[in-house]
């Protein structure tokens, strides 16, 4: 099974290389994404477009780099709207961390959140099949309610990719979490 997990992971590295595309930005907008995540977690929301510009020289250039690199998704008057793994919108997967209400890109995202900043984090979603609650609670990469949380699969339609848009609406739409064995081998 890690094996699937690899190999998944390694096809959505090279469909989405976040990582590599913020390492490859300029250190100004490296910092700036990183600011934008984080506030997401320490204030509840991403930062307004006055409080990005702050920390470089032209906000309007730093958005279309990092929305270019598929690092954020904007509105159609350029204001933020995510940054993977945050949703500024309203999306199934719900991430509790420190007293904030989150919303995750997709179910993926929902559980990155807290290895990605050391944290506690509460995820509660649902089945994409059965909409039967899902209910993880994290700590770092620890899912701590293992026992309650039962046989729970996470799934992908790489077929998603193929739309022409953004991954927040093509793949993002497509990682979900499907509860007991059979809903998964039904779903795959």
């Amino acid at each position: 099974m890690s094996n699937k997990i690899d190999i998944a992971l390694e096809r959505l590295n090279v469909i989405l290389p976040l990582k590599r595309n913020q390492e490859a930005c300029e250190p100004k907008i490296k910092r700036l994404h990183q600011l934008i995540l984080c506030s997401f977690v320490t204030k509840g929301h991403g930062l307004s477009r006055q409080q990005m510009a702050s920390y470089v020289d032209d906000i309007s250039e730093a958005m279309q780099v990092l929305n270019g690199n598929d690092m954020v998704t904007l509105s159609a008057s350029g204001e933020l709207t995510g940054a993977y793994p945050f949703s500024a919108a309203e999306r199934e997967h719900i991430v509790r961390v420190d007293g904030h209400r989150l919303y995750a890109m997709c179910a993926l995202d929902a559980l990155a959140v807290a290895p990605m900043f050391q944290t506690g984090a509460q995820i509660s979603s649902k089945c994409a099949l059965t909409d039967e609650p899902v209910m993880i609670n994290m700590l770092g990469e620890d899912i701590l309610n293992l026992k309650e949380t039962g046989d729970v699969h996470f799934g992908i339609t790489w077929n998603a990719t193929d739309t022409g848009s953004c991954c927040a609406d093509s793949l993002c739409r497509e990682m979900v979490f499907l509860k007991g064995e059979a809903t998964a081998e039904r779903w795959f």
